[in-house]
């Protein structure tokens, strides 16, 4: 079974399969990026990112030599920040202790900051074809309904069961294209609604498909409720037209980014109160808080947010880092240099759509 698998996957891989940029190179680094961009991201989104940071950061030893500001500012609106603040510190472990060489010892390369068991096979198996087996979504999809796996495919046990079954079928030669065979699969033919089963080059040995089963297999629990939050933050002006933005310490959730201070609301507390509040507590500073300029809805990948955005003035106190970084005032034209999550991102382009006008007509 484990040689059907592994060569009907690879003959159907290497006819069918996408022709993707990081699989035209043989470059660890470029290898290791792409693996990194696509955690929890779709191929369509990465490529422009991909293309975008190698070409501010074209070596590991570009990007171990660049500020963070300079990373983050390149991975804004990918999402998932920390993967670009794991891989640039990796980056500088590399250089700094290994000579700019990328580690090919399995061990030695999981050590690095941000790098799992699945980065850690796919990265190894395609850069430098050692035997290592992925298991991600995509593989766990694929194995279980080929094995016919009706467990829920949360738990452990499952898990393990479909990572022994690739350890098994995963070949000496070309390890790196039979783990982007299985997921090139996953991806694109065993999808998990409506499988494309006819196209598929296991489906003679499929036991989902001969057994009608492809729409419950594989199973998967509920997740929990995605919690929903308001969150209340302050667009800070002063006579020069200038915003106040603070920078979010790098041990938090977007750490490293900028941000409009400000935070979550608590109950039975309005959202003026909350903005009054936080900015308090993160600034030091009393405020007047004025009319809402915008309300922006955003999801995270495990809670929901909306972020009401205030016109502020300063009535008493100097604005003081308390709970971030760095505190900056900038103007719209400057703020463009700095990199913001997603929801405060389109609070600026709705900001810079501003006629100047309507910005003096507030500070008036």
């Amino acid at each position: 079974m484990n040689n059907y698998f592994s060569e009907n996957l690879l003959q159907w891989y290497y006819l069918h399969r996408r022709d993707l940029p990081w699989r035209n190179t043989s470059d660890p680094y470029k290898i290791w990026l792409s693996e990194v961009m696509l955690q929890q991201t779709r191929v369509d989104t990465v490529i422009p990112y991909y293309h975008r940071f190698l070409e501010s950061f074209p070596t590991i030893k570009d990007l171990a030599q660049a500020e963070q500001q300079q990373v983050l500012k390149c991975w804004e609106g990918l999402g998932y920040y920390s993967r670009g603040r794991n891989f640039h510190q990796s980056s500088k472990s590399v250089v700094n202790n290994n000579g700019g060489v990328i580690p090919n010892d399995y061990n030695q390369f999981i050590a690095l900051k941000g790098v799992g068991p699945y980065t850690a096979a796919a990265v190894l198996s395609i850069a430098f074809g050692k035997k290592y087996a992925v298991v991600d979504g995509n593989v766990i999809r694929v194995v279980s309904r080929f094995l016919g796996i009706e467990d829920d495919i949360r738990s452990s046990q499952v898990k393990n069961l479909v990572q022994v079954f690739v350890n098994d079928a995963i070949p000496s030669d070309h390890p790196g294209d039979f783990n982007q065979s299985i997921m090139e699969l996953g991806a694109i033919v065993c999808k998990p609604v409506a499988p494309d089963c006819d196209k598929c080059p296991l489906s003679t040995q499929c036991i989902a498909f001969n057994s009608a089963k492809t729409d419950i297999i594989p199973y998967k629990s509920k997740a929990k409720k995605i919690p929903h939050h308001d969150i209340g933050v302050g667009l800070i002006l002063n006579l020069k037209n200038e915003l106040l933005i603070a920078l979010r310490p790098n041990d938090v959730m977007l750490g490293g980014m900028w941000e409009f201070p400000g935070g979550k609301n608590k109950i039975n507390e309005s959202i003026k109160e909350t903005v009054f509040r936080e900015l308090k507590e993160e600034l030091g500073v009393d405020v007047t808080v004025y009319e809402k300029f915008k309300m922006i809805k955003h999801a995270y990948s495990h809670f929901k947010i909306s972020l009401h955005a205030y016109w502020c003035s300063i009535e008493f106190g100097d604005p003081q880092p308390k709970s971030s970084q760095e505190l900056k005032w900038v103007t719209l034209e400057e703020i463009d240099t700095y990199p913001f999550p997603k929801a405060n991102r389109t609070l600026i382009d709705d900001l810079q759509r501003l006629e100047n006008d309507d910005l003096i007509r507030f500070l008036r």
